[in-house]
C-alpha cells in the first residue's frame, strides 16, 4: 500500500492509471494506496461488481476506481458509461483490468500503464514507464517491489 501512497504523489487530474496484472499481483492493493495518498479514508475495496467506484477529493475532483474484469469489450465498457470515467478532467482514474478496454486508453488521458507480474509470493515485478519510474525510485522503493524500466533498469529497495 505504501507504493500506491507514492504513486499518489505524482498523479494530477486528468491522469488515468491502468493497472495490468494477473489475479492477485496487487492491483487493489496499490488503488487502495494511491486512494489512501490522496487522502481518501474510507473503505477502498475491488469495485468488480459495481464495475465503477467514485471518491470525492478536495476541490470538485474525484477518484474513479474502475474493474473492468466482468466487461466483455469496449463496446460493453461505453455502454456502462465508461468514457465519462476515462475522460474526466477534474478527476483521476484508476483502471483494473485495463487490457478488455485497451482501444479506449490513450496518450490524451496522460495514461500511466503499470504492468505488474508475480516474482513470488512475497514479491512484485512492476513495469513502469522511464520518467515514471525514475521519480518512484527517487522516492525509495518499499520493500518487495521491483521496478523494471529501460532507464532504470531493475532496481529494489
Amino acid at each position: 500500500m505504501e507504493f500506491g501512497k507514492q504513486i499518489a504523489s505524482l498523479l494530477k487530474p486528468g491522469m488515468v492509471i491502468a493497472l495490468d496484472g494477473d489475479l492477485g499481483t496487487g492491483k487493489t492493493v496499490i488503488s487502495r494506496g494511491i486512494a489512501r495518498g490522496l487522502g481518501i479514508t474510507s473503505p477502498v475495496t475491488s469495485p468488480t461488481f459495481t464495475v465503477a467506484q467514485e471518491y470525492p477529493l478536495p476541490g470538485n475532483r474525484f477518484l474513479y476506481h474502475l474493474d473492468m474484469y466482468r466487461i466483455d469489450d469496449e463496446n460493453s465498457a461505453l455502454a456502462f458509461g465508461i468514457d465519462e470515467f476515462l475522460f474526466a478532467p477534474n478527476a483521476i482514474t484508476i483502471v483494473e483490468w485495463p487490457e478488455r478496454i485497451s482501444g479506449l486508453l490513450t496518450a490524451d488521458q496522460r495514461l500511466l500503464m503499470i504492468h505488474l507480474r508475480h516474482v513470488n509470493e512475497m514479491q512484485r515485478r512492476l513495469e513502469i514507464p522511464d520518467a515514471f519510474a525514475e521519480k518512484l525510485c527517487q522516492a525509495g522503493l518499499p520493500e518487495g517491489v521491483f521496478l523494471f524500466s529501460p532507464a532504470v533498469k531493475e532496481t529494489r529497495s
